[in-house]
């Protein structure tokens, strides 16, 4: 309930433009979750590591061997044994043990930065790391009880501590393979949707102002063809009978201009939004059957083939009967018009619930790769660089608009050289 309010004080791009951010935010969000449960997996991956790592050095460190006696030395100050002094005793002994620790944490996987301290449970300090250990709530400590030699040798309870400073900078950079990449593949996600719709409001704004100019110029187009067209009747009573043809040309002219304004203008009215269709239920066979009977005087006037077949059943759709018309009787002059001999034939039959209306010729047909093409705006099919038949290539479009509007469906099957077969479906309210 709160969000349709909200939504309907939105206007449409602002709302397309709210989706996208939420959508953002929302990515956002899911990243940080994977991003918090692969920190959590990696923790987890190096608190294993780590053990091993600490059972290896324990296990090292409680024989005798070449390091451990150098740390017993070191650790009671006696050089007696070895012909060095003191301070340079615990220097070697620190890196040793320094070397030994990074050598048994690599093994184990783990390259992190560390610090180690060698004490006693009295809290006597032995060696420690030239890297000294931070006391922060990010640091981590990992205590190893040495047993065997060392204790044995001090008759004391001998720890070795290894601590890690900032684990955090550490676990990002073993995911880093995984958060840079989602994170440009949310940036290129970002610029083409961004892109996208820039594009689209550029284009919409774009036909906005073609549709508001297409409107204009044929308003102003109007007065004078009416003038002319009235001219022309005024003309027809006074001139003579030999130049008479010549009145009858221009005012059929004139007529042919003004249907081509008033689709342009109903076309314009259509796309703005400005133009509801009244949809009404209707029993659309006396319609079709009208406008069939129709044609076939035309056809008999012009030697057009023309034959016909409707169903006999009542066709009840929800329509708006002047613009249906205008489809079908578009559909045959189209036919009419792009044959040399027209053989032109129309179809009507109901199946699974929907009427179904197929308008064959026999013209010169269309190419597949331009089938596609046809119901676009101003799109013609062209033969060579000339245009047989001449138009503003709106009629096709203007008849799948309709069809839409209808919620119907048309499709076209063609052969070049053969002839076009166009088929309307539209869905049926009562089927009986």
């Amino acid at each position: 309930m709160i969000f349709c309010l909200f939504s309907s004080m939105l206007t449409k791009r602002n709302l397309y433009v709210f989706i996208f951010v939420i959508a953002v935010i929302g990515l956002l969000v899911v990243q940080y979750q994977y991003l918090r449960v692969g920190l959590g997996l990696a923790r987890a991956q190096f608190s294993d590591k780590i053990d091993t790592a600490r059972e290896n050095i324990n296990s090292e460190l409680s024989d005798v061997n070449s390091l451990t006696y150098t740390l017993g030395n070191a650790i009671r100050k006696d050089t007696a044994e070895v012909n060095i002094s003191l301070d340079s005793l615990e220097k070697a002994s620190q890196y040793y043990l320094n070397d030994y620790i990074s050598y048994q944490l690599n093994v184990s996987g783990i390259d992190a930065p560390f610090s180690y301290t060698l004490y006693s449970r009295d809290s006597i300090t032995y060696l420690s790391s030239e890297r000294q250990q931070l006391e922060t709530k990010e640091d981590l400590t990992y205590p190893i009880q040495i047993e065997g030699y060392l204790p044995d040798l001090l008759q004391k309870e001998i720890i070795l501590e290894i601590g890690f400073e900032d684990l955090n900078k550490y676990f990002l950079g073993q995911l880093r393979g995984l958060i840079i990449p989602g994170l440009l593949f949310l940036m290129m996600i970002i610029f083409v949707v961004v892109w996208v719709l820039r594009s689209f409001y550029l284009q919409r704004s774009i036909n906005t102002t073609t549709n508001d100019f297409i409107n204009n110029l044929t308003h102003e187009l109007k007065t004078p063809v009416f003038s002319i067209g009235l001219a022309s009747k005024i003309l027809r009573e006074d001139v003579p009978e030999d130049k008479k043809p010549v009145v009858e040309l221009i005012r059929t002219e004139s007529d042919r201009l003004k249907k081509h304004i008033d689709k342009v203008l109903e076309l314009a009215g259509m796309e703005s939004g400005k133009k509801l269709m009244q949809f009404q239920e209707i029993d659309f066979r006396p319609e079709l059957l009208r406008i069939c009977q129709g044609f076939s005087l035309l056809a008999e006037h012009e030697a057009i083939e023309f034959d016909y077949d409707l169903e006999e059943k009542p066709y009840y759709i929800m329509a708006e009967k002047f613009h249906l018309e205008n489809v079908i009787g578009n559909l045959l002059e189209n036919a009419r018009k792009y044959s040399n001999h027209p053989k032109v034939k129309l179809n009507a039959h109901i199946q699974k619930g929907r009427l179904f209306i197929s308008i064959t010729d026999n013209g010169q047909g269309i190419a597949k790769e331009e089938a596609k093409k046809i119901f676009s705006k101003y799109y013609r099919v062209k033969n060579g660089d000339v245009h047989k038949v001449k138009g503003y290539g709106l009629g096709l479009y203007y008849v799948q608009k309709i069809i839409k509007m209808h919620r119907g469906q048309i499709s076209v099957e063609s052969e070049l050289g053969t002839g076009t077969t166009f088929i309307l479906s539209l869905k049926l309210t009562k089927h009986g």
